[in-house]
C-alpha cells in the first residue's frame, strides 16, 4: 500500500512562496489567519517541507528555530514520509511537512511566526502525541495525546483460544477510550501496570469505557437500511508520523461481506497534541455499487458495570454531529461525540448496539470524520453544556480551516 503524505489531509490552505523570493532567504515568515470569533487552542500549522527548503535552502530538521510574534520558541515536528529516499542535494527529500501549534485566543484572527536556521542543535521536544503496536497485549494498537488515550484490537485477541488457556477472545473493530487525568504519556505505563490496574483510577485516569461487540467510540460499518455489517479486528498497521505534535497511523481491515458486497477498509488516524478530537479518514474499497452507506457509531451502553448510567443524546444536523453525555454513579461523567461533515440531510439512526451517523462512501475515496471525548474528572470539561460547546466549536473549526501565507526575506 502506498503511503499518502499528510499534506493531502491538512485542514488549511498554504499560499506558496513567490518564485522570485524562493531560494534566497534567511528567514521564512508564516502568517496564519482564520475567520472565526471563537478560541482555537492547539491549532496545528502545517507547511510543506518543499516550501521550507525553498526559503531556507539545505535546512536541517535538527537545526531549526520557530518563534511566535513575541519571540517564544515553539516545539515543532518534521514528518518523514519517505524514509528510504536518497537526498544527495540536501533538500529534505524524505520530509513531508513542518508542523507546529498556536493557541488562538477568542477574537485573535491572525498570528505571525518565523522559521529560521540555527547554528546549534535543537533538542527533541517532549512528545504530546504517540501511537504504538502493543504485541504484549494480544495485538492491541494504542494511541494518545495529552488529553485522551485510545486503543483498538488486533488479530491475536480475535483468534480462538485453541489451547483452552483462558485467553480472552473478542471480535470487534470498535474503538476504545482511556480517560486521562494527566497530560504526560500513559500508554506504556498502563500496559506495564496491567489489566487489573488500569480499570481502576489510581491517579492518572481509568479505562472504564465499554466496547464489546459495539462500534465503541467511532468504529464503522456498512449500513443497508436495516443492518450494520462490520469487519473483524484490524489485520495490519502502519505508523506514518509519531509526535511530538502530530501522530498519524493507519489500520487495515480484511475483507468482510456487507449483504453481498465484499468490502475492505483502511482507516487513517490523525491525533494532534492538545486536541479532544481525532481525525479519521476511512477509505473503503468495494466493487459493484457506485456508493455504499457507512454507519459510524457510538456504543449505546458505554458505561462501566454497575454505574447505573443516564445517557443523553443531542443530534445536530447543522453541525453534522452526534453528542452523547454519560452520567455515572461513582466514576464521573463523560461525553463522546462524532462529527461527520459529509453526512446526509437525515443522518441519524440506531441499531441494537449503536447510535449511528450515516454518510455515503465511494470506493477508494476517503470518508472523513472526527471523534472526540472528555471526562469531567480530568478537570477541563466539567459538564454536559461545556462538552456540547466543545463539539460545536470543533465543528466550526472543521468548516473554517486556517489559511497559511508564506513569505521570505533576510
Amino acid at each position: 500500500m502506498n503511503v499518502r503524505t499528510t499534506a493531502a489531509f491538512a485542514l488549511f490552505a498554504v499560499t506558496a512562496l513567490p518564485a522570485c523570493l524562493a531560494g534566497a532567504a534567511e528567514r521564512l515568515t508564516v502568517t496564519v489567519t482564520h475567520s472565526l470569533d471563537i478560541a482555537r487552542p492547539s491549532e496545528t500549522i502545517v507547511i510543506p517541507w518543499t516550501q521550507v527548503n525553498a526559503a531556507l535552502p539545505h535546512a536541517l530538521v535538527q537545526k531549526l528555530v520557530i518563534k511566535d510574534a513575541g519571540g517564544q520558541v515553539l516545539p515543532y515536528q518534521v514528518t518523514n514520509v519517505a524514509p528510504q529516499a536518497k537526498d544527495p542535494k540536501n533538500v529534505g527529500a524524505a520530509y513531508g511537512e513542518l508542523l507546529f501549534q498556536h493557541d488562538f485566543k477568542a477574537g485573535e484572527k491572525s498570528a505571525t511566526f518565523t522559521v529560521e536556521k540555527s547554528e546549534t542543535l535543537t533538542v527533541p521536544f517532549a512528545p504530546k502525541a504517540f501511537a504504538r503496536y502493543v504485541p504484549e497485549r494480544l495485538d492491541d494498537f494504542a494511541w494518545e495525546n495529552d488529553k485522551l488515550a485510545h486503543r483498538t484490537y488486533g488479530p491475536a485477541l480475535q483468534a480462538p483460544d485453541t489451547g483452552n488457556t483462558g485467553k480472552e477472545v473478542l471480535k470487534t473493530s470498535g474503538l476504545d477510550i482511556w480517560f486521562k487525568r494527566v497530560s504526560y504519556p500513559i500508554v506504556d505505563r498502563w500496559y506495564n501496570k496491567g489489566h487489573d490496574h488500569y480499570h481502576h483510577d489510581e491517579g492518572e485516569g481509568i479505562d472504564m469505557y465499554n466496547v464489546g461487540a459495539s462500534r465503541g467510540a467511532g468504529g464503522t460499518g456498512i449500513w443497508d437500511g436495516k443492518t450494520l455489517y462490520t469487519s473483524g479486528n484490524y489485520a495490519s498497521w502502519k505508523v506514518i508520523a509519531n509526535g511530538p505534535v502530530r501522530t498519524v497511523f493507519e489500520l487495515s481491515y480484511d475483507v468482510w461481506d456487507a449483504n453481498g458486497t465484499k468490502v475492505t477498509e483502511v482507516k487513517r488516524f490523525t491525533t494532534d497534541a492538545g486536541r479532544y478530537f481525532d481525525r479519521m479518514d476511512s477509505t473503503f474499497t468495494f466493487s459493484g455499487p457506485q456508493q455504499l452507506t457507512v454507519g459510524i457509531g457510538l456504543n449505546k451502553t458505554p458505561s462501566d458495570k454497575g454505574e447505573e448510567a443516564r445517557i443523553a443524546y443531542a443530534e445536530n444536523p447543522a453541525d453534522k454531529s452526534l453528542v452523547q453525555w454519560v452520567a455515572q454513579k461513582s466514576k464521573g461523567n463523560f461525553g463522546v461525540a462524532l462529527i461527520v461533515p459529509s453526512a446526509g440531510a437525515q443522518p441519524f439512526t440506531t441499531d441494537a448496539r449503536n447510535a449511528l451517523v450515516l454518510a455515503p462512501a465511494t470506493s477508494g475515496q476517503p470518508l472523513t470524520y472526527y471523534i472526540g471525548a472528555a471526562w469531567d474528572r480530568a478537570g477541563e470539561i466539567k459538564d454536559q453544556q461545556q462538552f456540547q460547546r466543545l463539539v460545536a466549536d470543533e465543528a466550526a473549526r472543521v468548516r473554517a480551516p486556517v489559511q497559511v501565507k508564506l513569505s521570505s526575506g533576510g
